[in-house]
């Protein structure tokens, strides 16, 4: 059975919400020294992630533009919010794959620098993403998708 279009965006905002909670509890695992949970708990991160970028571009691909129908204070607190969502996005990308990298290839000093730098940034984009969702898709009702479901 084929998932419709219309459900992506409710699928890829429950992906960042588990993303987020895996990277909480993968912070809090290894600062109790449960390395295997740690690790269990990264890799469902970066899945959960993989996942919602093939979605997400899935989506997108086949969606078109979907316009925000929010106006007044909300819509520049908005977009400002999507711009910095979207450029760490594509910032965490690179920073997520060599992180997982460096601890896959037990290079665990260099993990931990990048990890330093990666985990809030990834932890921004997987929050700001559900924020965005909620935004877009709920509170206000989104312009050019007749075919949404809202």
């Amino acid at each position: 059975m084929a998932i419709p279009l219309s459900a992506l965006p409710k699928i890829n905002a429950s992906l960042n919400t588990a993303c987020a909670g895996l990277l909480v509890l993968g912070l809090y695992f290894i600062k109790s020294g449960k390395v295997a949970l740690h690790r269990l708990c990264m890799v469902s991160a970066f899945l959960c992630s993989s996942v919602f970028l093939g979605f997400y571009l899935f989506f997108h691909f086949h969606a078109g533009i979907i316009r925000f129908g929010g106006t007044g204070w909300i819509r520049p607190m908005y977009f400002t919010l999507l711009t910095t969502h979207t450029i760490l996005a594509v910032v965490s990308l690179p920073l997520v794959i060599i992180t997982l990298g460096y601890a896959l290839s037990e290079r665990f000093s260099s993990h931990r620098k990048i990890a330093h730098w990666t985990y809030p940034i990834w932890m921004y984009v997987s929050v700001t993403g559900v924020i965005v969702y909620y935004l877009l898709y709920v509170a206000y009702k989104p312009i050019g998708a007749p075919w949404l479901v809202h």
